[in-house]
């Protein structure tokens, strides 16, 4: 493995700063608390997020995303109306009061479950979706394997406690992107403020997302809250062109929940950053090629890079082109061949992948025998000491 130190490009990154936040530069009141730059994929903190807590009402998201989903594919469209059985009218906690008569559209429950926080449409969701919510939680549980999240299990549809009803903050994360990235219609939702079905609910109409009180940029998510769990939030707020998303839990009262939030959002755009530290097409270092026509090709990035600068940081970046090599021809343009590694003493590595900026074909005769004379004078030089 080849491991090249670039200095010029050390200089020029070190007055941007660090690529990636020290951990420990924000704490936090919450038990487990997860935030990522959706913009850069940075991560800014990570407060035991691996580990698999009650998600309580947080865990709404997965049932909105399986209807996302059936949405997507044309299972359901928001016009499909599902029936409303007696478990999910007794469901309680909280509720858009739905009863057997209603036959609620999925535009509606859509609503209900994002600013009503209904357990009741979830249930009406679940039923209508799997045929059972016991069904339900299995899908939603193996669909959340499969989009990376292996700290989550669900027993339910709504978050209701349950034994073994589990979820990270991360796996909550995840999803958020998941949602965001995916479903730029359907998302727009979780920026609803209000909403009362067939006016029976005047007391719970209101989203209790606490950020969208403030002018902070806040569109989402979901607030949860059960005594197992403590308060949660989670969370994501765009400010210019980035969008910062959180989770948060274990928080002791709502209004310790809303001034935690507010503190994140707050630290997230006010201490980094966004910084371009790679064009493409611009070549940033070579690899050494062999038995091509060519004894070396440029690397350059596939796109835009950026990274999410720490406003105090500012000296100590260093930068390496690492790959394994010589690179055996024939190379593709675009070929992914290396990694710049940027680093910082008090900070995790940001790695980059670097791609052939053009094509090496295979070397003839001259070629191969350029190559074996260079390992010739190589080895001799090894031999003789030099």
């Amino acid at each position: 493995m080849f491991q090249r130190l670039l200095p010029l490009l050390v200089l020029a990154l070190a007055a941007l700063g660090a690529a990636i936040p020290a951990q420990a530069a924000f704490e936090t009141r919450a038990t487990a608390a997860y935030v990522v730059d959706q913009t850069t994929g940075t991560v800014l903190l990570d407060k035991n997020a691996d580990e698999a807590l009650p998600p309580a009402s947080m865990s709404k998201l997965m049932t909105l995303n399986m209807l996302f989903e059936a949405l997507r594919d044309g299972r359901v469209t928001m016009d499909t109306t599902f029936s409303v059985s007696t478990r999910a009218r007794n469901m309680g906690g909280s509720t858009m009061f739905l009863n057997e008569m209603d036959r609620p559209t999925v535009h509606e429950l859509i609503l209900g479950i994002i600013v009503n926080s209904g357990n009741d449409a979830c249930v009406v969701v679940a039923e209508g979706l799997a045929g059972s919510e016991e069904a339900f939680a299995r899908l939603m549980t193996e669909r959340a394997q499969a989009l990376g999240m292996v700290n989550t299990t669900l027993k339910n549809s709504s978050g209701w406690p349950a034994d073994g009803h589990r979820m990270s903050m991360r796996d909550l994360g995840i999803l958020t992107m998941h949602l965001i990235n995916d479903f730029p219609e359907e998302y727009k939702f979780f920026n609803e403020r209000e909403y009362d079905y067939k006016d029976r609910a005047p007391s719970n109409r209101f989203n209790r997302n606490p950020l969208f009180r403030l002018d902070i940029g806040a569109d989402g998510l979901k607030t949860g809250h059960t005594q197992e769990a403590g308060y949660g939030l989670v969370g994501s707020a765009v400010q210019g062109d980035r969008r910062v998303i959180f989770v948060i839990t274990g928080l002791q009262s709502d209004q310790e929940r809303a001034e935690e939030a507010e503190r994140i959002v707050n630290w997230a755009f006010r201490q980094f950053v966004q910084k371009t530290v790679a064009r493409a097409g611009e070549q940033i270092g070579e690899a050494e090629v062999w038995l091509g026509e060519e004894t070396r090709v440029g690397l350059t990035v596939d796109s835009d890079r950026q990274v999410l600068v720490p406003a105090l940081v500012q000296d100590g970046l260093e930068a390496q082109i690492v790959y394994h090599g010589p690179v055996q021809a024939p190379i593709a343009q675009g070929q992914r061949l290396a990694e710049l590694v940027i680093s910082h003493p008090e900070m995790s590595e940001l790695r980059i992948p670097l791609v052939a900026s053009r094509a090496v074909e295979r070397g003839g005769f001259v070629a191969r025998l350029r190559t074996a004379s260079g390992v010739l004078l190589r080895r001799a030089a090894g031999e003789a000491g030099f």
